[in-house]
């Protein structure tokens, strides 16, 4: 059989979400693409069977964040952390801190694993979500 083959090395979108450890399967990599959110080179994507190759600019949404990923190689396998971060160059803004640290806290607010709230803390909190 004669005839060019393309040279330059493509996979499948949701292959290489799961490869790059962006997603925790390929079944939730494949339904964030067939959700319709994710973009490749600013044209949306809704088949996980889409291709992608290196120097393709990802731009989607995880976790309530804002991701905007250039891939920099194909993955082989999923391999360790080290290794799938050596797949892409992550773009994405840094995080917009949403609390000030001057904002008054809700009574009774605790630290995680604080224990339980006392009575008169109860009785804080009955008053402030009555109010």
């Amino acid at each position: 059989m004669t005839g060019t083959q393309d040279t330059e090395e493509r996979q499948r979108i949701d292959k290489w979400l799961w490869f790059s450890r962006l997603v925790k399967t390929r079944t939730l990599a494949g339904e964030l693409v067939t959700s319709g959110k994710v973009r490749v080179n600013s044209t949306k994507v809704s088949k996980a069977s889409h291709n992608i190759q290196a120097e393709d600019v990802l731009t989607f949404t995880l976790h309530g964040r804002l991701k905007i990923i250039r891939i920099v190689a194909i993955g082989k396998r999923r391999g360790p952390a080290s290794e799938a971060q050596a797949l892409y160059e992550d773009m994405s803004p840094p995080a917009v801190r949403t609390e000030t640290p001057e904002a008054p806290r809700a009574p009774a607010e605790r630290e995680s694993g604080a224990g339980r709230p006392t009575k008169k803390e109860r009785r804080d909190i009955d008053r402030w979500l009555t109010s």
